[in-house]
């Protein structure tokens, strides 16, 4: 055998060696398994689209490389997504999402706030889950700093009633805030007059009680003037 001969089966050979070598890397290392956990507001594919920007992000190795000691902060309604490879083709992503209590509209936008108020969020996009809150008068939004409204204590009532309405799992369009901080709830064609936030567990119950009575009529019901233990509850039609 000549030496061109040798030459060119020896190439030959280390293009197979290298060829088997990528191979092999990209059939242990190329993820096929991503696990989401604490995502609400975007769906597991859309988190992944997030994280997984390049082909080469598909790479375990190469993907651990770039997520070492960082997370991903700039996505809205996220505080951050901490992304860690558990195995070599599979990768667990974790979302930690803003707290938020509300949203209100200002400007064409909509403004999402936390339970002190402070502005978490400005955008064009409507989040399912979270109420649309009105009545409250400010006349300027600063993100990351507390909405100027006259009552701040108003904030912790929206947070308590917030919880309450997910608690009882009611689905509630809007929560109108008056002037003097009494609540009205609107749930299709129907308010709920709450009043203030005076025995507001004991409401809200009431409210769970007769929330599928509800279905189908136009009027108001009135819980503002409810007292412990009260039966009656008077309900105005339209």
């Amino acid at each position: 055998m000549t030496n061109k001969a040798v030459k060119i089966l020896t190439a030959m050979v280390l293009l197979l060696l290298l060829l088997g070598g990528v191979w092999w890397f990209l059939t242990t290392y190329t993820i096929h398994t991503v696990t989401v956990e604490g995502s609400t507001h975007y769906t597991d594919e859309e988190i992944e689209d997030i994280v997984l920007q390049t082909p080469l992000d598909n790479i375990s190795l190469i993907l651990s490389w770039k997520y070492r000691n960082q997370n991903i902060t700039n996505v809205a309604f996220i505080e951050s997504i901490e992304v860690t490879v558990v195995g070599n083709d599979s990768v667990r992503i974790r979302v930690y999402e803003k707290s938020l209590a509300g949203y209100m509209e200002y400007l064409g936008q909509y403004v999402y706030f936390d339970k002190d108020g402070t502005v978490v969020e400005v955008s064009s996009q409507v989040t399912s889950g979270i109420p649309l809150v009105t009545g409250l008068q400010f006349d300027s939004v600063v993100l990351g700093e507390p909405l100027p409204v006259e009552n701040a204590e108003v904030f912790q009532y929206i947070l308590e009633l917030t919880n309450l309405i997910n608690k009882y799992e009611l689905t509630v369009d809007k929560i109108y805030f008056s002037p003097d901080s009494e609540m009205t709830l609107y749930i299709g064609s129907v308010l709920v007059s709450l009043g203030d936030s005076t025995l507001l567990t004991e409401k809200m119950m009431k409210l769970r009680d007769m929330y599928d009575e509800l279905d189908g009529l136009s009027g108001t019901l009135h819980l503002e003037n409810y007292t412990s233990g009260s039966s009656v509850i008077t309900f105005t039609r339209d």
